[in-house]
């Protein structure tokens, strides 16, 4: 299994051709806590860096993007009726979405681990 980063502070881990999405450790530090939630639809599909939904704090909001081009399968309903597992467990049970990927290679210009704590330290 696979874990990239996203310069918008999105995580991306890839089991196959399937992958789950949710925001950093840094982000819903930088969000403060998270009240509100907006999910994509199942079967919508996006191509990487559109707009797949919303993430709302006490501080502000913030639009989710799509790391990589692909199709929505699942969304986390727990997270829904609890957008706190956001804050408490970002990249575990707060995790936002499931999508089959479209374009793996898009993979490719994503940050691993090492360079996006690199990145997100200077952010």
């Amino acid at each position: 299994m696979t874990i990239k980063y996203t310069p918008d502070h999105e995580w991306i881990k890839v089991d196959g051709d399937t992958a789950t999405v949710g925001i950093t450790h840094h982000a819903q530090d930088a969000l403060g806590d998270v009240v509100f939630v907006d999910l994509p639809e199942i079967g919508q599909s996006f191509t990487a860096k559109d707009i797949a939904g919303v993430v709302e704090s006490v501080k502000a909001a913030a639009d989710v993007y799509m790391p990589v081009s692909g199709t929505i399968t699942e969304v986390n309903e727990a997270l829904r009726a609890d957008p706190s597992l956001a804050n408490s467990d970002p990249l575990g049970a707060g995790w936002f979405f499931k999508l089959s990927l479209s374009a793996p290679a898009e993979l490719d210009a994503l940050m691993d681990e090492t360079n996006y704590t690199r990145f997100s330290a200077n952010a």
